[in-house]
Order: C-alpha cells, then sequence, then structure tokens
C-alpha cells in the first residue's frame, strides 16, 4: 500500500512541506454531470430560470471555489492559479449538464483538488439556481479526467486500468 503524504509518522495529519520542490507547470481537468428533467434543461436553455443565468453563476462560482480551495480543503495548499475555466455541455440522453473545469498553476504541487473542487461548486450552483423547478436533480460523476506536471507525472482517466 502507498503510504500517504498527508500523514506523518504516528499517523496524525500534516500539511505535506513542498518548500524544496521545483516550481512547474501543471494542469488537471475535472468533470461531474447534474441530472435533471428536460423542462429543467430547457430553463437553462431558454433562460427562463427565477433566479436568472444558471450558467453565468455556475461558471463564476467554480472560478471563485477553485481560487478558494485551500480554504476549503483542511491540507491544500494556496496557490498562485494562472488559469481556472469552467464548461458545461447540455445532454438530452441522459438529461443534465456536464461540467468541466480546467486549472493551471505553475507551483510546486498540483491543481487536482482545484479542479475537482471547481467542478463540484459549479453542480451545486446549478442545482441552487434551479431547485425550485426540479429538486430531484442529482450530482455525480465527479472526477478528475486527467493531470500533468509535477513528480507523478501525466494521469488521464481514459488510460486508467480498471479493477
Amino acid at each position: 500500500m502507498t503510504k500517504l503524504s498527508h500523514l506523518d509518522d504516528k499517523g496524525e495529519a500534516r500539511m505535506v512541506d513542498v518548500s524544496d520542490k521545483a516550481a512547474t507547470h501543471r494542469t488537471a481537468r475535472a468533470e461531474g454531470f447534474v441530472s435533471m428533467l428536460s423542462a429543467t434543461l430547457a430553463l437553462i436553455e431558454e433562460g427562463g430560470a427565477k433566479k436568472g443565468d444558471v450558467l453565468a453563476a455556475a461558471r463564476i462560482a467554480g472560478i471563485m471555489a477553485a481560487k478558494k480551495t485551500h480554504e476549503l480543503i483542511p491540507l491544500c495548499h494556496p496557490l498562485a492559479i494562472t488559469k481556472a475555466s469552467v464548461a458545461f455541455e447540455p445532454t438530452l440522453e441522459p438529461t443534465g449538464i456536464r461540467v468541466t473545469a480546467e486549472v493551471k498553476v505553475a507551483g510546486p504541487t498540483g491543481v487536482e483538488m482545484e479542479a475537482l473542487t471547481a467542478v463540484s461548486v459549479a453542480c451545486l450552483t446549478i442545482y441552487d439556481m434551479l431547485k425550485a423547478a426540479d429538486k430531484a436533480m442529482t450530482i455525480g460523476g465527479i472526477r478528475l479526467l486527467e493531470k500533468s506536471g509535477g513528480r507523478s507525472g501525466t494521469y488521464s482517466a481514459a488510460n486508467r486500468k480498471k479493477p
């Protein structure tokens, strides 16, 4: 089993010391999905949601969340993010919105958590903006799609070995 970097020799939580690591260019992409009724999806596409532009609010929320990940996840480092973007893809089968986020940094540690946090908060914002119309929406499929840079190199979910 791999030793967990966020635990010291006594098994106590710690923030990993990255002070000796070289700054490298790092990128992470993550995705999630908000499943909803077709009538709810139509509200987004037609701009009919009572709270306003659902995707604009979710995009800003996701970007802000990426920048504040270290305030939400206890052992994450604050990072000087160089890019954070959130994109949406409406789908009819299954009905809902696919949310993707991409985050970049030039630093000593990766941005996987920032990309995952951006997706999670964007999905939650979609739910919040539309809950009056569809309380049965579900959020799922949140995962890392790919990451590059750093000592562990490149990861792609498409190349992941099945257990």
